[in-house]
């Protein structure tokens, strides 16, 4: 099995040839909020200013949807993953999901 793959947000690899599109990827995590954050996010709401526990919450998320997608892509054997993207939804009040998906690919 591979430790490296290529990911990336375009449609195409400069100087590689896709030759087989394997299937859709995706990583999904969900994360919810707690009472610590949620007391320090209303405080910093009154006087203005970036939420640095909802940043890292959602960074965490991210790279854990990433991290997701990816060794699906190479579980299934592929090469690269092209077109990646990021959502979020709301799943229920107090919790969000963060997604990653793409096209996993064969290179020549």
């Amino acid at each position: 099995m591979k430790n490296k793959i290529i990911v990336t947000t375009s449609e195409s690899i400069p100087r590689k040839k896709i030759i087989e599109i394997i299937r859709v990827v995706e990583g999904n995590t969900i994360r919810a909020r707690n009472i610590g954050r949620d007391i320090g996010a209303g405080l910093k709401s009154l006087i203005g200013g970036e939420i640095k526990s909802y940043t890292e919450m959602t960074s965490i998320a991210r790279k854990e949807a990433f991290n997701r997608m990816v060794n699906m892509a190479i579980g299934l054997g592929a090469d690269a993953i092209i077109n990646v993207r990021f959502s979020t939804s709301m799943v229920m009040q107090g919790a969000s999901e963060m997604l990653a998906y793409g096209t996993a690919v064969k290179l020549k």
